[in-house]
């Protein structure tokens, strides 16, 4: 079958898009640091570039610029410090006494339906006693010792923690170098429209992190109100620290969650705080799923709520982690991608005819 050139072209295109979704399908988690990298660069080049156009020199505004973020990335971990100072010699205290409650409690009801369970209130206080109450070097030594199970996971941690910060180094030492490198490679006469597309692709990701940052702000300051007024002594730190991981769906969520459950069952007897701590975060999570992430989020970069939920799922469930980072601004630049199409296929004869 003769083709013609258009047609060999989208072939051709066609077949660098497919190729490049099966490399990141394949080596999505080799690629993580480097996509975190990459992401991180793209929010902070304005600023090393507003700072470059000062002439301040480069070296100095990318060290700048990222030395600040690590920083705030610190202070925000810092946030948890207080939760676990407070929150340890409580639950010393307190895990014995509510498996003993739990044991008194649940063992009866479950004997009911045959089942008989007990819980070991012997072993659970030299568990507590064990590795709650251990100095620093027993914890390290405890930790580096797990770590020979683990010893895999631990070092693709760590191994992240120092790529990510040197890939992003790199890519905002080199950012204007690699816009042109990109541009070099479109061929001359598609470059006009290339650049026009890119731009448009540009313009809808800067909506998505500031819809994204704007929804952090709200979810910080309703997670800390909401956790106050029902009486949590550490309802800032916890509340703050959780609308602040939203931007890691799901896992940000997660974790402000076990928080803010410590703290419900440490600081109040009997079901108050881990019903309380459901009821916040249940209305919480849906109200971001729902109202926060689709109108702040989906609508300013023009996705359908329906559809912005469709892609947290379906790139979380093909590359995992790095699917979920993606999600949102890959279907930005799709959703760019569509409606030029949809333009051309209006303009054509096929639809004209």
């Amino acid at each position: 079958m003769n083709l013609t050139p258009p047609q060999r072209r989208s072939l051709t295109w066609a077949g660098l898009a497919l190729a490049a979704f099966l490399l990141l399908w394949l080596l999505a988690p080799v690629l993580t640091p480097f996509i975190v990298g990459a992401v991180l660069a793209y929010a902070l080049h304005p600023a090393v570039e507003r700072l470059a156009a000062r002439r301040v020199p480069r070296l100095l505004a990318v060290l700048g610029v990222e030395v600040l973020f690590m920083i705030a990335v610190l202070a925000v971990l810092l946030l948890i410090v207080p939760i676990i100072s407070k929150e340890l010699p409580l639950l010393r205290e307190q895990i014995p006494i509510l498996a003993d409650k739990l044991n008194r409690s649940v063992s009866p009801w479950l004997a009911q339906f045959g089942i008989n369970v007990a819980l070991d209130i012997p072993g659970i206080k030299a568990f507590v006693l064990k590795y709650l109450d251990a100095n620093f070097e027993d914890g390290l030594a405890t930790a580096l010792s797990s770590a020979r199970i683990g010893g895999s996971i631990v070092l693709a941690v760590i191994g992240n923690l120092v790529l990510v910060p040197v890939v992003l180094f790199y890519l905002l030492s080199d950012w204007p170098q690699l816009v042109s490198r990109t541009q070099g490679l479109i061929p001359p006469r598609m470059r006009a429209q290339a650049t026009g597309f890119l731009d448009e692709c540009d313009a809808v990701l800067g909506q998505y992190l500031r819809g994204q940052v704007v929804v952090m702000v709200v979810l910080a300051v309703y997670f800390s109100v909401a956790l106050a007024l029902a009486g949590f002594d550490l309802a800032l730190p916890v509340g703050v620290f959780t609308g602040l991981a939203f931007f890691i769906p799901y896992l940000g969520f997660g974790l402000g969650l076990v928080l803010a459950l410590l703290a419900g069952a440490l600081q109040f007897d009997g079901w108050y705080g881990v019903i309380a701590v459901v009821v916040i975060y249940g209305a919480g999570q849906v109200g971001e799923t729902l109202v926060l992430t689709p109108r702040l989020v989906g609508e300013r970069i023009g996705l359908n709520p329906l559809a912005v939920i469709f892609a947290l799922l379906a790139f979380g469930h093909l590359f995992g982690f790095v699917g979920v980072l993606i999600a949102l601004p890959v279907s930005a630049v799709l959703l760019v991608a569509l409606r030029r199409a949809q333009t051309a296929y209006l303009a054509s004869r096929l639809y004209q005819s």
